[in-house]
């Protein structure tokens, strides 16, 4: 399989607080890597730099082979216009903490805004794909509602319908349940593990420990703004290696 991000030597700083340390890390394609680690430990700026939501103060990220938020030229890197990161953006779901969809837009509207403002897709054939990406997510029978009449749980889904939407190549997903109440949470893990069962690109920031173990391809453990240990489910949460993971693990299992 070929790698779809590969993460070169990335460190951000937020004035003097390094958030991120010189990280390394590649996802192949096809493959679900699930970011787990105490908070602080720079997993969202992470996720945030592989669409250039945050620009990287050192280091490189790939998506697909394509460099994200610059051009190289010689030995040098020159940052793209911010019309050309908004048509890489395209080609990288991010899901959110919070959702994040407009409460003036139906579910169908808000599904569609993207594929017909940033990729000019006809409207007839935006609302077609739309239509079939809600009852992937298993509500079709909502399209017309607002995000307001929805529960968390079916907003977050409408959220992965809108992100799904747009054909990206890799999904970011950022603690995608934690905003939701308990009983919500396994609705939109089983739309997650669907998409990794299709073979989905995604990268998934969670505190879900046995979504973790049963769907990641690699488990990735971060702390201090580093990748403290890196592999398949059955090493790092079966039996990790590094002292600061097997802390972590003792508190939340």
């Amino acid at each position: 399989m070929s790698v779809m991000v590969d993460i070169r030597s990335v460190h951000k700083a937020f004035g003097s607080l390094d958030v991120l340390k010189g990280i390394d890390l590649q996802v192949r394609a096809g493959e679900v890597a699930v970011v787990l680690g105490p908070s602080g430990s720079g997993k969202s700026t992470l996720l945030r730099t592989i669409n250039h939501l945050e620009k990287v103060d050192r280091g490189t990220i790939s998506v697909d082979g394509s460099l994200i938020g610059y051009r190289r030229s010689g030995d040098k890197l020159y940052e793209l216009p911010e019309r050309e990161v908004l048509k890489q953006r395209t080609h990288i779901g991010f899901v959110f903490q919070n959702f994040n969809l407009f409460p003036h837009l139906t579910v169908l509207d808000n599904v569609i805004e993207a594929p017909v403002s940033a990729l000019k897709r006809p409207r007839k054939e935006a609302v077609e794909r739309a239509r079939r990406l809600l009852e992937r997510v298993g509500l079709a029978d909502r399209a017309g509602t607002y995000p307001r009449q929805l529960s968390g749980g079916q907003q977050q889904r409408v959220a992965i319908a809108r992100a799904l939407a747009l054909e990206p190549k890799l999904l970011l997903f950022d603690e995608p349940t934690s905003a939701l109440d308990p009983e919500l949470v396994g609705e939109v893990l089983d739309v997650i593990r669907d998409l990794a069962h299709q073979g989905t690109t995604m990268i998934v920031v969670t505190h879900e420990i046995a979504f973790a173990r049963e769907v990641a391809d690699t488990v990735v453990f971060m702390a201090d703004g580093k990748v403290v240990e890196a592999g398949p489910p059955d090493e790092v949460l079966g039996a990790p290696q590094e002292e600061r993971t097997r802390a972590f693990l003792a508190k939340v299992l």
